[in-house]
């Protein structure tokens, strides 16, 4: 066991440095600005204390210069110090009269001596009469200087004066000094006091920097700089990336992040940083849904030329950072749903049909077993031939297979709910004439929205209308006054031919007051307000992204007419010698107002 055992021990001990070492290494980013920031703090304090001291051990010094050269100059003056001079014995008379001024002013030393350097005077009696230690030369000359010089009691800054007598000679000489030490005694206080200051504004700025370090590794999650740089690649590379558009607002609903999926769904360009939302060009119901003080959760909104889902959210609690808004392409999915609408409305025109032709058979059937057999054939062929009628006049008049199928499906789901659907006489649409870049789906869009809404305006205007629910279309191919507006609406038009789809309803109309909101998302004139207003404003986007244009009028109820362009499609639709708008094949056509052939 030993012998294996032995070469494992190593290898453990040498994972273990490799283990922790990374981890010594990698630090959060709060607390390698700890270390920095004390660092910095330490280094400050310490300079600005050396600073501190030198300046006060300068300052200490000037003041000891000041005092020695004050106390040397007033005993040189003294009468009484030239008096002894000129005795036989200086040192009798001089010794105790400078010690009690050395006493008393606080100097090292005081020394009289000759003009021969010899000592009169001393703090130490040995050294009287001894040689004077330190430069007498400019003394001699008359000058009074200061020096740093080591004497009998150690280095000391001194300063020599000189002693005049009456014939202005110099007889002796005086000196005083304060030693270094009792220089640095003096600064032993305020050193103390720098020191103290020192460690206190170290101890204060490093728990400072530790608070706000600790608050900045809150705010960062105790993540390190490479982490935090990766994590803003990873989130600049997610937020170009995702399909869905994603605007980040602040508390102000300034923009501060719109990746570019937001900017493709509503139609935005330039810098965005900064800009309110208010003035982004965003649609009224887009904006009010943003700044909503209520979270939006999957609400369809239409922007110039799509259809998108948005969502919205407070970041933060309470009144928050701002607002995240998220928004999902919903055009393919709307116009999927609207093909869907058209085969559930054959598919319900189909099962009305089956059960009016279940209805006939049964009347067929009972006049067969009562013996009528002519009249039961006549009911038959008669109830055949009407439904023949019906097709044939869709197909004549409509060649184009989607509008054909959308109006055959419509005539009986409008039938089934009690209102007549006619298309009048000049309508004709023959199949190829619409350019390539008119999508089917586009058409059921426009004409299956305009009908549902008008067969819903006529059912709710029945009670108040003299003649029965009745709901007329108009499709045809139209070119010069009537694509221009000038065929009595507002004026709103497209140039050269195009396709109009027009239809009218017997309901109450649209009040006058209210035509700029029809088209808005939300407006609606059911009272439920639940799932509605959406048709009318699908309606207007896909006119707009076509380069049609919509305009609502009015004659016994609501009259909404959509013009689209035909752009590349040569001459008139009238042909040769035909009136703008009058098919080719029915000279002297009616009028889109003329009375109808009915399709239920």
């Amino acid at each position: 066991m030993s012998e294996r055992t032995a070469p494992t021990a190593p290898r453990r001990r040498s994972h273990r440095p490799t283990g922790r070492g990374p981890r010594r290494l990698v630090r959060s980013l709060a607390g390698q600005l700890f270390v920095v920031q004390v660092v910095i703090v330490a280094a400050v304090v310490a300079g600005g204390a050396v600073l501190a001291y030198l300046f006060t051990a300068d300052r200490a010094e000037d003041a000891a210069r000041r005092q020695v050269t004050a106390v040397a100059h007033a005993v040189a003056d003294s009468p009484s110090v030239r008096a002894a001079v000129g005795a036989p014995d200086p040192t009798a008379a001089l010794q105790p009269y400078v010690e009690q001024v050395r006493a008393d002013t606080g100097v090292s030393f005081i020394t009289v001596m000759d003009t021969d350097g010899v000592r009169w005077t001393h703090p130490l009696p040995e050294q009287i009469g001894r040689t004077y230690l330190g430069h007498i030369d400019w003394a001699l000359a008359g000058q009074t200087r200061s020096e740093t010089y080591t004497g009998t009691l150690g280095p000391s800054v001194r300063v020599v004066a000189p002693v005049w007598d009456e014939r202005h000679r110099v007889v002796a000489l005086v000196s005083a000094g304060l030693t270094v030490e009792s220089i640095s005694a003096q600064l032993s206080g305020p050193l103390l006091a720098l020191v103290g200051v020192a460690v206190a504004a170290l101890a204060v700025g490093g728990v400072g920097t530790y608070l706000a370090n600790s608050r900045l590794r809150r705010h960062t999650h105790g993540m390190g700089p490479d982490q935090l740089s990766h994590l803003y690649e990873y989130h600049q590379a997610t937020l170009h990336a995702v399909r869905e558009g994603l605007v980040l607002l602040d508390r102000s609903h300034r923009v501060v992040l719109c990746n570019d999926a937001a900017r493709e769904l509503l139609g935005l360009t330039g810098d965005l940083d900064g800009r309110p939302v208010v003035e982004l060009g965003l649609p009224e119901a887009l904006v009010a849904a943003v700044l909503g003080e209520e979270p939006v959760r999957d609400e369809v909104h239409l922007t110039a030329e799509r259809v998108v889902v948005l969502n919205t959210s407070t970041i933060g609690a309470g009144p928050g950072l701002g607002r995240v808004v998220t928004l999902r392409d919903h055009t393919e999915l709307q116009a999927l749903s609207g093909e869907l609408d058209s085969v559930r409305c054959f598919t319900e025109a189909l099962g009305a049909q089956a059960h009016e032709a279940a209805n006939r058979l049964h009347a067929v059937v009972s006049l067969i077993e009562l013996g009528r057999h002519e009249q039961a054939v006549e009911f038959a062929t008669a109830e055949l031939e009407l439904a023949q009628q019906l097709t044939d006049r869709v197909v004549a008049a409509v060649g184009e297979p989607v509008l054909a199928a959308l109006l055959l499906g419509k005539a009986a789901q409008a039938a089934e709910r009690g209102v007549e659907l006619t298309l009048t006489e000049d309508s004709r649409i023959d199949d190829g004439v619409l350019p390539p870049g008119l999508s089917a789906r586009d058409l059921i869009t426009v004409l299956g929205n305009l009908i549902d809404n008008a067969v819903d305006a006529a059912i709710a205007g029945a009670a108040e209308s003299p003649v029965p629910p009745e709901v007329t279309v108009t499709a045809r191919i139209a070119g010069g006054r009537d694509c221009t507006g000038g065929d009595g609406g507002n004026g709103a038009g497209v140039p050269g031919d195009c396709l109009l789809l027009r239809v009218a309803d017997t309901g109450a109309g649209i009040d006058p007051g209210a035509v700029e909101d029809v088209f808005r998302r939300g407006w609606s004139t059911k009272q439920d307000g639940h799932g509605h207003g959406l048709g009318l404003a699908l309606v207007a986007q896909t006119a707009r992204r076509n380069g049609g244009t919509v305009e609502v009028g009015r004659e016994r109820g609501a009259v909404l007419t959509v013009r689209l362009p035909l752009a590349g499609r040569p001459g008139g639709p009238g042909g040769p010698g035909g009136e703008p708008g009058e098919p080719a094949d029915r000279p002297g056509g009616s009028s889109g107002r003329e009375r109808e052939g009915a399709l239920a």
